[in-house]
């Protein structure tokens, strides 16, 4: 939780009874992280699934399609907005909490507002089938981007308890809406069926958290955060932006079956892919207060983060191998068949993204944001290279191995990164803490 270029003192390493309670303080705050990310995964596996098996591959290539779109605005809204706030608002005083929040909240409910109307206009002018489910994205996303703001503001507090019941309230009213969803039978209406039941849970935020987004003061947050802000937003960015203008060319490329038959192989993995997505919510206050507390752990809470992500997504990737394909026809329906073709690629690159995650808690922590800008930027463009060449020489497989092979070499980099990040840190006084 530290910024580059101010300077202070190091801080004293815990005595032993005071390290054990820090310990077990945080088991207890990454268990509900994980809980909270388990109660995510199966509201997006659910609706994956739900629209897998209900609308056949090419609807459900267009729904993906609104989906990356989704993602590329949730990193922006995060960038902007809430990635500042948890490196710089983790674990201190409530009143500096408060006061954060309302601002970082505000920041992205502006966020969904302002892109949401492009979405909206960019559907209605499109038109066809992907048009509505564009149009569709654009009303929801405003409640989408306030419900994930309400997440990280409460894993920055440390009650990653009130992030899982606001997730589990969003998975709760998502059944309702898919019935609904399912009767119309349209892309778009389950876009509106997953972002409507977003928006009751981010109502909710506002009744768990008792703080109002104070959408006026949206200018003076992004003054405030400006340094860590734009480069987050760049860096965000061009991670979503890549996987959208992957899957844009995949479908030019290919065809947008291609882009379900993909979509549908993240799903198999979806566990992991979730966990991945929303890792920040815990890791990166998780390794800010380790840097506070005992700096020396840093690098190991981060190979230790890492490994197991990748050793999990190797395990999870090999039981789907095995597993009869009958259950995969049971889960995906028709599009089991082209998405099974690319359990193993999909699996080295969940594998390499959760081995660099570790990597990339460490540098936000340190708020190495010039670092950590520059490892994503390489990442992305090896990302869209990996899988629009790969399309082209060889289709949708050749792609799936495209992007294994840019994210394995994009998490080594992010390593090296990081081991040079501490390296200086040891040469140089601690940045400073910032809480106000």
């Amino acid at each position: 939780m530290t910024t580059e270029g101010e300077k202070t003192t190091p801080s004293a390493v815990p005595g032993g009874s005071t390290l054990r309670t820090a310990k077990r303080a945080m088991v207890g705050r990454l268990s509900w992280g994980l809980a909270d990310q388990a109660a995510s995964s199966v509201s997006n596996f659910a609706v994956g699934i739900y629209v897998a098996r209900s609308l056949g591959v090419t609807a459900f290539g267009v729904f993906s399609l609104a989906w990356v779109t989704y993602g590329v605005v949730l990193n922006v809204s995060r960038g902007l907005a809430t990635d500042p706030l948890v490196v710089r608002f983790s674990g201190v005083p409530d009143t500096s909490w408060r006061g954060a929040v309302g601002r970082s909240t505000g920041t992205a409910l502006g966020v969904g507002a302002a892109l949401g109307a492009v979405c909206l206009v960019a559907g209605l002018g499109l038109g066809g089938r992907v048009g509505p489910a564009f149009a569709a994205l654009g009303i929801m996303l405003p409640g989408l981007l306030l419900q994930d703001a309400w997440r990280f503001s409460f894993f920055a507090a440390g009650a990653g308890r009130k992030a899982f019941v606001n997730d589990v309230v969003w998975g709760v009213a998502l059944v309702p809406a898919l019935v609904v969803a399912a009767r119309v039978g349209s892309v778009a209406a389950f876009v509106l069926a997953w972002g409507a039941s977003a928006t009751v849970a981010a109502g909710y935020g506002y009744i768990q958290s008792g703080i109002r987004p104070r959408t006026t003061e949206a200018r003076d947050w992004l003054r405030e955060q400006r340094d860590l802000g734009y480069r987050y937003l760049v860096e965000n960015v061009s991670l979503s932006g890549a996987s959208q203008l992957r899957a844009y060319g995949l479908g030019a490329i290919v065809g947008v079956s291609a882009v379900g038959a993909v979509r549908g192989a993240e799903l198999l993995l979806g566990p992991f892919l979730a966990v991945l997505m929303g890792l920040s919510l815990v890791t990166v206050p998780e390794a800010a207060r380790v840097l506070r507390q005992a700096p020396h752990q840093l690098g190991r809470f981060c190979l230790l983060l890492g490994g197991g992500q990748a050793a999990g997504a190797l395990l999870w990737g090999a039981a789907l191998l095995l597993m009869p394909g009958r259950f995969g026809e049971a889960v995906l329906g028709d599009v089991w068949h082209s998405s099974s073709e690319l359990i193993v690629q999909i699996t080295f690159s969940v594998a390499g993204a959760g081995l660099g995650t570790g990597a990339a808690a460490g540098l936000r922590a340190l708020g190495a944001a010039r670092r950590s800008l520059r490892c994503q930027l390489f990442a992305s463009a090896c990302y869209i290279g990996g899988g629009l060449g790969g399309a082209a020489v060889a289709g949708t497989a050749g792609s799936a191995w495209g992007v294994a092979a840019a994210t394995i070499s994009g998490s080594a980099v992010w390593w090296l990164q990081l081991r040079s990040a501490l390296n200086e840190r040891h040469r140089a006084p601690i940045p400073e803490v910032r809480t106000s």
